[in-house]
């Protein structure tokens, strides 16, 4: 009886366990030892940040492209000449300026590029005087002694600059060759012909009448003429 009763008893006991463990809650499982939190993912701003002025529409879909400025490099550099005469061309172009102090020829020079030859004029006033451009014929006189240059080629390009001078006060001329052959592709030669009366003249001997352009540089002022291959 005694036996019995004490199996009763255990049989009553492991119900109640048993009953009591179903209808305990499960606990969540901890994290693993080490584990690093996970961040808090921000929603991203309705409003821009403070001292911005919000964007509005086509500027919201295309915000605005910043740029580099080239420096200038006698290549294609920006001009203040007329449209028309940038064109290239074989014909006559001038472009006259009011009568001022003459500006000063200070140094010319010549290079090729891939396409044409360039002559650069440089100046130490603050614009470009007029000129004149225009192919000539044989013979290439100089205007104080009449006299007749050889000039190589055969398509000569005479430049004319006024109001300018290519001499200083004591009359000693400003650059240092009045004569240069660079034998580009196209120049040959180019030599000055006339400094008297505000005005400064150089003809550019090329191999043909190729066509040529205008333009004109700030800082410092530079005339630069263009020859085509």
């Amino acid at each position: 009886m005694t036996r019995s009763g004490r199996r009763m008893t255990s049989l009553w006991l492991a119900g109640c366990l048993a009953f009591a463990g179903c209808s305990k809650k499960e606990e969540p499982a901890a994290a693993p030892t080490g584990a690093q939190p996970q961040p808090e993912v921000q929603a991203p701003p309705t409003s821009p940040p403070p001292g911005t002025i919000p964007r509005e529409g086509e500027a919201a879909a295309k915000p605005p492209v910043h740029t580099a400025s080239m420096g200038d490099s006698e290549t294609e550099p920006p001009s203040d000449v007329p449209a028309e005469n940038r064109e290239w061309t074989t014909t006559p172009v001038s472009l006259k300026r009011r009568p001022a102090q003459s500006v000063t020829l200070r140094s010319v020079r010549a290079g090729t590029h891939a396409d044409f030859d360039r002559v650069v004029f440089e100046f130490d006033g603050p614009q470009v005087p007029g000129y004149q451009l225009q192919y000539v014929d044989k013979p290439i006189i100089q205007c104080g002694s009449g006299d007749e240059t050889p000039l190589a080629g055969k398509g000569f390009l005479q430049v004319t600059m006024s109001p300018a001078r290519g001499h200083d006060d004591q009359g000693r001329a400003t650059v240092a060759a009045l004569e240069i052959k660079p034998k580009l592709p196209t120049l040959l030669e180019l030599v000055r012909t006339c400094d008297f009366e505000a005005e400064v003249t150089w003809v550019l001997g090329n191999k043909a009448p190729t066509d040529f352009r205008v333009m004109e540089l700030r800082d410092p002022t530079r005339l630069v003429v263009d020859v085509k291959h």
